[in-house]
């Protein structure tokens, strides 16, 4: 199966080049890999561009976004930029982060879980931080979810859900969508990512709110943006989150925010959410 890899990059010097090391050194190797440079003031883009210069099928782009580091919005307009460059000449397209090790066997594996089931339309594995120097599961999501950081799509169900959305929550309602369509998303426990920078380092009291209204953007409603707002707090650790996030759900129902879906998904999605619910409840 030929695939393509595409990186949104922003400022990413100290770690770009164990990300693309471990690209280089797959079983299988990528048909194509874009490293977007987008507006990095750093040596990102160098450090890129020497890969590039060893290895024919990568390339390097540089584009220039805001400044401003919100989750979803910016790195998904990079991963446009990107895909502008490509053809359509792929099986599958992931999305990854410039901050990954990933294990050389990945893409391998990846390959034959999309072989074996023609209805799995997404796969990823999981992601683990270092921590008293060792390796652990970096636990922010259920285990049914892939990490925004590495994201495989099969072809036909990356344009049945309209592609990546570019906003916060573009990675859960790529999911929700993936469902919505009747694709499967399959995560695999035995595939560990190294992931180098901490999920949300870099983000701030806005990039939190915006948690918030990415929750009304997805048509989840009042009820279950309240429970999933707790559940992220408790999952950070951080109690106090909830505020924020409920703060945002309501700023972006008072404006009249725009949903990241139809009417249609929203109610499968809010009925999707509740059956969730119910089974975790009652099992």
């Amino acid at each position: 199966m030929n695939y393509y890899i595409i990186i949104p990059a922003h400022n990413e010097e100290k770690f770009i080049s164990r990300t693309l090391e471990s690209l280089v050194n797959q079983s299988v190797l990528p048909s194509k890999v874009i490293v977007v440079n987008d507006n990095s003031t750093d040596n990102t883009g160098k450090i890129a561009l020497e890969f590039a210069k060893k290895y024919p099928f990568m390339t390097v782009i540089t584009t220039t976004s805001e400044a401003i580091h919100l989750p979803g919005s910016k790195v998904i307009q990079a991963f446009h930029k990107g895909l502008e460059t490509l053809g359509e000449d792929y099986d599958f397209i992931v999305k990854a982060d410039a901050d990954l090790i990933f294990p050389k066997n990945y893409f391998e594996t990846i390959i034959k879980h999309f072989k074996s089931d023609e209805s799995v339309g997404m796969v990823g594995g999981f992601a683990y931080i270092e921590k008293n120097d060792d390796w652990i599961l970096e636990n922010l999501t259920d285990k049914d979810h892939i990490r925004g950081a590495f994201k495989a799509y099969r072809k036909k169900c990356f344009q049945d859900i309209g592609g990546l959305k570019p906003a916060m929550g573009w990675d859960t309602v790529d999911e929700l969508l993936c469902k919505f369509y009747n694709w499967k998303v399959l995560t695999d426990e035995s595939l560990k990512v190294k992931h180098l920078k901490p999920t949300g380092a870099n983000y701030n009291k806005t990039a939190r709110y915006k948690q918030g209204e990415a929750f009304y953007t997805l048509g989840y409603g009042f009820f279950i943006t309240a429970i999933a707002s707790v559940k992220l707090a408790m999952m950070k650790k951080k109690p106090l989150l909830f505020l924020d996030y409920m703060k945002g759900f309501w700023k972006a129902k008072s404006e009249k925010k725009s949903l990241l879906v139809t009417i249609e998904q929203a109610q499968f999605i809010r009925n999707y959410r509740w059956k969730k619910m119910k089974a975790k409840i009652f099992k």
